[in-house]
């Protein structure tokens, strides 16, 4: 691969998740506060009359939806805390997007050259070699945007902002304090594979109809418009296929990132949650999502496709 290749899906890959995290950014806050367990855990006073007459309150835990996380955020902190760690978001949204797809772009060219070209191997270990990359170079942004989008303040109280939050977490653990998660982050990889081996199987498949299809020159602009909404479809199945399966690193890797907790490491956690909460505290936040993922995923894939398209001419 060229260098000019390797800076067009460095470009286009910068452009795909900047767009994606810019559309998505309110279902993304509402997502990592239910993963929270400081945020996602609410107390009601419930009273129950006994036989006696005499009242009684008993505490009830209660693990609010995503519609009554989003009405309590804008309730409590206003609109404009949906759109809270926005900032380092496009910060490591668009080195990491871009990042990942040129490292998938090199990969798969040099593996299609060793392996049947672009076959389910080609595309896996592809996936895997930039996720790790990607994942390792960006992970002390992601830790700052949880953070942020962590800070649940009052209306009219000053918001922590990225600088403070970065002084904070060094002040408190130190460089290594940036890479907590990391382990979550590098499970969830599976997740990535998985979204990759079927997009690129449903891509194929399109590809070969497309061919296969006899079509006038005349319909050579509506055959452009099919082409990218099926793309978007393609995004869409995988991820929400890859998601479903792999969600639980998710919820995993904010806990992991929050402020001085009991949580130390990727299996420590997840046990940890398990016992406390049971199995489905592994797939809190599961329904936001997949309602931020599949549209951001969607976007993503399908302006990246676009955009080498666009500059490859």
């Amino acid at each position: 691969m060229s260098q000019r290749d390797t800076l067009v899906h460095l470009f286009a890959g910068g452009c795909g998740g900047t767009v994606g995290a810019i559309l998505t950014c309110p279902l993304e806050v509402v997502k990592t506060r239910l993963q929270s367990s400081s945020v996602t855990l609410y107390i009601s006073e419930v009273h129950l009359n006994t036989v006696s007459g005499a009242g009684v309150n008993r505490v009830t835990r209660v693990s609010p939806g995503p519609l009554h996380c989003l009405k309590m955020i804008l309730q409590n902190e206003g609109p404009r805390s949906l759109f809270r760690g926005l900032g380092p978001n496009l910060v490591g949204v668009a080195p990491s997007r871009a990042i990942y797809f040129a490292a998938y772009s090199n990969c798969k060219e040099k593996l299609n050259s060793i392996f049947n070209p672009d076959s389910t191997q080609v595309h896996m270990i592809s996936a895997g070699v930039a996720g790790f990359t990607a994942i390792t170079t960006t992970n002390p942004i992601w830790l700052v945007k949880t953070r942020l989008q962590l800070d649940a303040r009052n209306r009219g109280e000053k918001r922590m902002s990225a600088l403070e939050c970065v002084r904070k977490v060094y002040r408190s653990d130190g460089v290594k304090g940036f890479y907590r998660g990391m382990s979550a982050s590098y499970a969830g990889i599976s997740e990535t594979v998985i979204h990759f081996v079927i997009y690129e199987s449903i891509k194929k498949k399109l590809l070969e109809y497309k061919t296969a299809s006899p079509m006038d020159s005349e319909d050579d602009s509506a055959k452009e418009a099919s082409d990218f909404v099926g793309m978007m479809m393609a995004a869409a199945t995988s991820k929400t296929c890859a998601t479903s399966i792999a969600y639980p690193h998710e919820v995993v890797r904010t806990r992991l990132r929050e402020e001085g907790t009991k949580y130390r490491s990727f299996f420590q956690t997840l046990s940890l949650l398990v016992r406390e909460e049971g199995y489905g505290s592994l797939y809190r936040g599961l329904t936001t999502h997949l309602i931020r993922q599949i549209p951001n995923t969607a976007i993503m894939m399908s302006t990246y496709e676009v955009v080498v398209y666009l500059l490859d001419g």
